[in-house]
């Protein structure tokens, strides 16, 4: 005799336990499901490689939509999508977009990279991002300065020598291209080598050998190399103080890091990760960067690039006691900005009126005055500068706006 199935009756006694059984059975199994992550649609913009590498975290609308709200709790990192980190690297503009896809393109391999760029531009940065993102990344990574070591000690520091080699060498010692074995040797500044040791540099690259200073014996070693310079040297190639061989060796793939002034879209996040660090480390209060300051910030194209930077915000978060950065804004030296035309003849009016102003220390009249510098009446040179919002109290400092007609009196912030 075959069992039957076991038949629960449904009475109005255990209807409802069998419901309240099921639902919660489904509650048990809704959390492993899986979620297929939605494709990517026809005509939508997809995520660098690099994204992948990325530091996130989530956004915060600040209260009023021109400041800059920081967020300075232990463990915070860079938030939004205008905001992002790839090996120190921080931003997300078009241009640096470029330079870390070259990075991640020419990381796996084994080829020698030279990094060009403005000094301040984060060199060493990207220098070490072709390290970790290798197959050498578990191994050494070791930093040298050419412009840093005296021409007379350079090979030595670079092969090493021998006890007695020279006077003073009362020891064998090990050179960079020994210690970064298996690894990877950043030679920063190399266009500061000189003629007579280049040649021997070129041996290494090609040889994958050298002998220290005072030594027959041949050492055999396995770099990578990573060559760094601000120099130009395809001019020092025409001027016969760079070896053309050795540059061609060294160009296997070059990488061209974009001065601060060419990606300005990353200066506010730049400006954020900094003033959030130096919070933290200095412990201080600040919690808003004035939405003024920051667009001058962006305006101003920073000669010495990220590090000029980083200083300047280093220094506000230093002279700032409140919760708002007070950026000294008068320190920046706009003279030096890279030419630009101006798109009006108000611009260029303003401009030229306001250059005088500072020549003059702000004196309008007399014979020392701004007006007499621009050959105009007292009351004439006032009323252009009311009319084009030029002011200057004991509590405001101008900055001009290169990109614009409109000239800000910026108060600084009062605590």
């Amino acid at each position: 005799m075959s069992a039957s199935p076991l038949r629960i009756p449904r009475s109005d006694d255990n209807s409802g336990d069998i419901q309240r059984m099921n639902r919660a059975l489904m509650d048990i199994a809704r959390p492993h499901q899986s979620v297929v992550p939605p494709k990517v649609g026809f005509g939508e913009r997809r995520r660098p490689a690099w994204h992948s590498h990325v530091q996130g975290g989530p956004e915060i609308a600040p209260a009023n939509p021109k400041d800059v709200q920081l967020h300075t709790g232990n463990g915070s990192k860079i938030r939004g999508e205008e905001c992002r980190v790839f090996e120190g690297m921080v931003g997300s503009s078009l241009t640096l977009n470029r330079t870390l896809e070259q990075v991640i393109t020419v990381a796996p391999t084994d080829a020698t990279v030279l990094i060009q760029g403005e000094t301040g531009t984060g060199k060493e940065l990207i220098a070490r991002a072709v390290h970790n993102l290798s197959s050498r990344r578990d191994r050494q990574f070791v930093r040298f300065n050419c412009a840093a070591i005296p021409l007379g000690l350079l090979e030595s520091e670079l092969f090493g020598h021998e006890k007695g080699a020279f006077t003073g060498a009362v020891a064998r010692k090990i050179g960079r291209f020994e210690l970064a074995n298996k690894g990877t040797l950043f030679l920063d500044e190399i266009g500061d080598i000189p003629l007579e040791l280049q040649a021997k540099l070129l041996r290494v690259l090609q040889e994958q050998e050298f002998e220290r200073l005072g030594s027959n014996q041949t050492q055999q070693v396995n770099v990578r190399l990573v060559a760094a310079t601000h120099r130009d040297l395809r001019q020092m190639l025409c001027e016969k103080q760079f070896r053309s061989d050795l540059y061609f060796r060294l160009n296997t793939f070059p990488i061209s890091v974009p001065p601060l002034r060419e990606r300005r879209e990353d200066v506010t996040s730049l400006v954020k990760f900094f003033a959030e660090d130096c919070v933290r480390r200095m412990n201080r209060r600040v919690t808003t960067i004035p939405g003024h300051a920051m667009k001058l910030l962006t305006e101003y194209d920073w000669p010495g690039n990220v590090r000029e930077l980083q200083n300047f915000i280093e220094r506000a978060v230093i002279l700032s006691p409140g919760a708002e950065l007070r950026a000294p804004l008068e320190d920046l030296d706009w003279s030096k900005q890279v030419a630009q035309q101006p798109g009006t003849l108000a611009e260029a009016q303003c401009g030229h009126i306001l250059k005088a102003l500072k020549e003059t220390g702000w004196v309008v009249g007399g014979p020392r005055g701004a007006a007499r510098k621009l050959g105009l009446k007292r009351t004439t040179l006032i009323g252009k500068m009311r009319k084009m919002g030029i002011l200057r109290s004991t509590e405001a400092a101008l900055l001009p706006s290169p990109r614009s007609s409109v000239f800000v009196d910026l108060p600084i912030s009062q605590t």
